[in-house]
């Protein structure tokens, strides 16, 4: 499976390739509610005007709409919990902006072996002591070689074999590789596009756009689940969040899960002096996405650390139904597992597995 990332500056469109029929059919829907002629265009695709539209609702209204497409498809009060542990940490080779693991950047991270199978299947049974229902493992390599991946398809059939969902993030994948981990039993593949087609030679160097889709394609093709989404606050405007909520919802079909992560600036990082993004900005970025994909697990993912309770509450409202969960995502720090329950609680949110 070839995605490609295409730009129409006459249109003002960012798409990938052709939209599933259910996007259709929710584009058309909006564009026929009269607030926006152009969200959808002739093949039915989301386009960056009609998304930018979304983002520029009153907010109540936007949350209403949001709510509308969340209940339809989902439990409004149940939330997924993932818990993501770094296999692998630091040294990688790419540059991208934000990441405190990279090796261009000087951000106190050390480079790190592989973990061991043992370590890794410890974390994944205090996980799921603390109810999480998707393990997830990430490595810090552009690219896994063939002998990285023997030991990560250990990792995926022995933590499956806990009852667990299983997910990994390496890098970039070859085909046969994909099929390597769909055979070993993998769920779920994470490789975020990070921002629109646009913006993102601002952020990363050392990888183009179309490696990511390409990545993406070969997961597809495997019969993987895809889990892809972006990061906000890295200095982009609000079309570049339109742009990049675009590309996601057109890639056919648009992700099962889609991880929304507020940009966590870390000293030694190119991002580290960013403004932070205003919140409600942020809160908007997830209503858009549910709204744009409906059948997706939308993810609070990096940053929640920074928001208060008040803030995540909204994000719950605004469409998010799954968020990370445990005391550190990658390397940076992520709320406490019973700073989670207890919020849960009190908004009357109930933890739940999700197989879809």
């Amino acid at each position: 499976m070839t995605i490609t990332a295409t730009t129409n500056t006459t249109a003002n469109t960012a798409t990938a390739t052709i939209s599933a029929d259910a996007l259709r059919r929710t584009a058309r829907q909006f564009a026929d509610s009269g607030d926006a002629a152009d969200a959808a265009d002739a093949a039915g695709a989301w386009t960056v005007a009609g998304v930018a539209a979304l983002f520029a609702l009153p907010f109540n209204d936007l949350l209403f709409r949001a709510q509308q497409a969340h209940r339809e498809h989902f439990d409004a009060n149940a939330v997924q919990l993932s818990t993501l542990l770094s296999i692998k940490t630091g040294g990688c080779e790419e540059d991208c902006g934000y990441c405190p693991q990279s090796a261009h950047h000087d951000a106190g991270v050390k480079a790190e072996k592989l973990m061991g199978l043992d370590e890794v299947l410890d974390a994944a049974r205090a996980a799921k002591a603390n109810g999480a229902t998707r393990f997830c493992m990430g490595a810090a390599w552009r690219s896994p070689k063939d002998r990285h991946l023997e030991p990560v398809i250990d990792m995926v059939r022995e933590v499956k074999a806990m009852g667990l969902e299983t997910c990994v993030t390496l890098g970039m994948l070859r085909a046969e590789q994909a099929q390597r981990l769909k055979d070993a039993g993998l769920d779920y593949y994470n490789h975020n596009l990070d921002t629109s087609p646009e913006f993102y030679g601002k952020i990363i160097g050392t990888r183009t756009y179309q490696d990511r889709l390409d990545t993406i394609g070969h997961v597809r093709e495997a019969g993987i689940n895809v889990c892809c989404g972006g990061i906000v606050g890295m200095g982009e405007t609000r079309e570049a969040r339109a742009g990049l909520i675009a590309q996601l919802a057109n890639l056919d079909p648009y992700p099962e899960s889609v991880p929304i992560n507020n940009l966590v600036a870390v000293e030694g990082t190119p991002l580290a002096d960013t403004a932070p993004l205003d919140p409600f900005e942020f809160v908007r970025t997830i209503a858009v996405a549910r709204i744009t994909m409906p059948r997706a697990m939308v993810r609070l993912s990096a940053g929640r650390e920074a928001m208060d309770e008040a803030l995540q509450a909204l994000c719950f409202l605004a469409g998010a139904n799954s968020i990370f969960y445990g005391d550190k995502l990658l390397t940076t720090a992520n709320p406490q597992a019973a700073r989670d329950r207890a919020l849960l609680d009190r908004l009357g949110i109930r933890a739940e597995g999700h197989a879809g």
